[in-house]
């Protein structure tokens, strides 16, 4: 029999997570697509694929027990968050907004306070992370 190492807590936002990734990418690639306009503008629609590929990321690093799941969760808060503000603004994705708010706060909580402060991908988010990395 196979022991697992996560805890409840963990198991909690590993299932948020992937909710989340499949919500964003089933919301993007068919009510999106289909609804077209505001919903297919380009920085939208990278959102939401960028919001589904970092849940199931963030996934994939607590269900290997990688001890770098806190500063991968810390980014996918903020990445939820952004996508979240952006599918309430457009409207009629409720579904999405209310996946990515759950993800966002399990993966705040899970992060262990890590912060990644305002992350933008300047130079100066990027140090942040690189701070944290093992040698």
């Amino acid at each position: 029999m196979m022991q697992t190492m996560t805890t409840s807590s963990m198991q909690h936002c590993i299932d948020d997570c992937l909710h989340c990734y499949r919500t964003c990418l089933q919301t993007a690639m068919n009510h999106c697509l289909e609804a077209g306009g505001r919903h297919t503008e380009p920085e939208h629609f990278r959102l939401m694929m960028n919001c589904s590929d970092i849940c199931r990321t963030a996934a994939e690093f607590m269900l290997s027990n990688s001890p770098m799941h806190g500063p991968v969760c810390a980014s996918c808060a903020e990445v939820c968050n952004a996508c979240a503000q952006s599918c309430e603004q457009i409207g009629e994705m409720d579904e999405c907004v209310q996946a990515c708010r759950t993800c966002m706060e399990s993966c705040r909580q899970m992060s262990g306070g890590t912060d990644m402060g305002n992350f933008t991908g300047q130079a100066r988010s990027t140090s942040v992370l690189q701070d944290r990395l093992p040698m």
